[in-house]
């Protein structure tokens, strides 16, 4: 579908296919609207008539989660950014989540997005943002590049926000492993303030274990890696009829999972936001993972989900 029809509130829809896979990018934003394979939805998206809802499917970036006040210091020169979640005062999910990417390529299985930030106040470093979504016999893959194309250094960070759904499996009898040995404290506005080992605790998911009644909406760090440097999270049915596997490569140290407590509706606890951050939140205040971008410099790093039975 590549249509201009006004009720197509995401925009513009690109639509790709392979070996039973299939998936849909939008417009605003570049991020994912829906993916299945055979027909059964992994993906916990939205409607091309609605707008989309907790931040599902989204490329987050030039930083991801909340920044304390939207204010940071960088290069020795205090900024501002504008509170987009006004009711904890933050600064929330970067700045590319609402705009209109553009179509670069596709191809069946492929399509490649990009949007050019400019800078503005608050983030005065232009970006070159270019992600290109495929499906195939292994799953869905997320590849993603940024490129300063600025003349002074750039702090960034980047994650996606997709919710994940096992057929027929409520998400208290889902069996969830997150390989991070630590996880952070977080003040009442959802912003850390320290951080702990998990091993011995109820966070403590490094093997799998049924969610509950457990109400998450944690980053968890210190990621045991896999031989290539990347980590996986994984969800599976309690009889192992179904899983999903959503793997990181090695730019990504963090994981925030979302067991959708504060959404409204249907939504409320209906599937588990699994997202692949390169950083914790509030990286700009803390400097901790913050990647900078150096003029010409471009960052690349890849994520994919994995479903199997």
């Amino acid at each position: 579908m590549d249509s201009r029809d006004p009720r197509l509130l995401s925009g513009t829809q690109w639509s790709i296919s392979a070996a039973g896979h299939e998936a849909v990018i939008v417009e605003v934003g570049g991020g994912l609207r829906a993916y299945r394979q055979d027909g059964v939805e992994h993906l916990d998206g939205y409607a091309t008539d609605e707008m989309c809802p907790g931040s599902a499917g989204q490329v987050l970036a030039p930083w991801p989660n909340r920044i304390r006040d939207g204010v940071y210091t960088f290069d020795g020169q205090s900024r501002q950014l504008n509170l987009t979640e006004p009711d904890r005062h933050n600064a929330i999910h970067g700045l590319v989540n609402w705009v209109p990417w553009q179509l670069i390529e596709q191809r069946p299985d492929e399509v490649t997005v990009g949007y050019d930030l400019p800078p503005q106040p608050g983030y005065p470093w232009p970006l070159r943002l270019r992600t290109r979504w495929s499906v195939g016999p292994d799953g869905l893959r997320g590849e993603h590049e940024v490129t300063n194309v600025g003349t002074e250094k750039a702090p960034f960070g980047f994650s996606v926000h997709p919710y994940l759904q096992l057929p027929g499996v409520a998400v208290e009898d889902i069996a969830l492993r997150v390989p991070g040995r630590t996880r952070l404290l977080l003040d009442g506005r959802l912003l850390p303030v320290g951080a702990t080992e998990v091993a011995g605790t109820e966070y403590d998911y490094t093997e799998p274990r049924r969610i509950g009644e457990a109400v998450l909406d944690l980053a968890f760090g210190q990621v045991t890696r896999d031989a290539d440097g990347g980590s996986e999270v994984t969800l599976a049915a309690p009889d192992g009829s179904s899983s999903l596997r959503i793997w990181a490569d090695d730019q990504f140290g963090w994981w925030q999972v979302f067991t959708g407590d504060t959404l409204t509706g249907e939504r409320f606890r209906r599937s588990v936001a699994v997202e692949p951050m390169t950083c914790p939140p509030d990286a700009f205040r803390s400097g901790r993972d913050l990647i900078t971008l150096a003029p010409g410099d471009t960052w690349r790093g890849g994520w994919g989900i994995r479903p199997g039975s």
